[in-house]
């Protein structure tokens, strides 16, 4: 019914086609991120059926697309999230783990409105909010660093 992660050997190798894919239909890829904080601070964090750990929700920038226009469009796919208002940019970071070639732009969201999670599906494949001190251990280094630099105040890194 629903898929399993996929294992880290699939994984490298989906990574390393649509980065390929990516590399040759674009110059450079984009990305966005939302930080989604409720009321406590805790993270919304989501599960990718295609990549291993916990991430904070975002995806692509498609051609002819704004970055906040891609990130309201993200969260609604994979959350049921809808950022009330353009929510402040917390930094653009290179994202050299696949490629040369690109970068992710992570928003904070403090202010939207949240219906509900959709089911779970071929992508995504589970969400939640989680406490700071109670993240799921697999959750990534990456998210890891953006929730310090947001919420503790750690200095903000150039790369994702």
């Amino acid at each position: 019914m629903f898929s399993r992660p996929m294992p880290p050997a699939g994984e490298r190798v989906l990574r390393r086609v649509l980065h390929t894919y990516w590399r040759l239909s674009r110059g450079l890829t984009l990305g966005v991120r939302g930080m989604v904080l409720d009321r406590d601070n805790r993270v919304l964090l989501i599960k990718h059926s295609y990549v291993a750990g916990w991430h904070l929700p975002g995806g692509g920038v498609e051609a002819g697309e704004t970055m906040t226009t891609a990130l309201r469009r993200e969260l609604q796919e994979e959350c049921g999230v809808e950022p009330a208002g353009t929510p402040p940019l917390h930094g653009i970071f290179f994202n050299p783990r696949d490629s040369n070639r690109d970068h992710v732009a992570l928003y904070v969201v403090r202010d939207y409105r949240h219906d509900g999670f959709p089911p779970p599906n071929r992508e995504i494949i589970d969400h939640g909010f989680f406490a700071v001190g109670e993240l799921p251990a697999d959750a990534t280094p990456a998210t890891r660093r953006r929730i310090d630099e947001v919420l503790h105040g750690a200095p903000v890194a150039d790369r994702w």
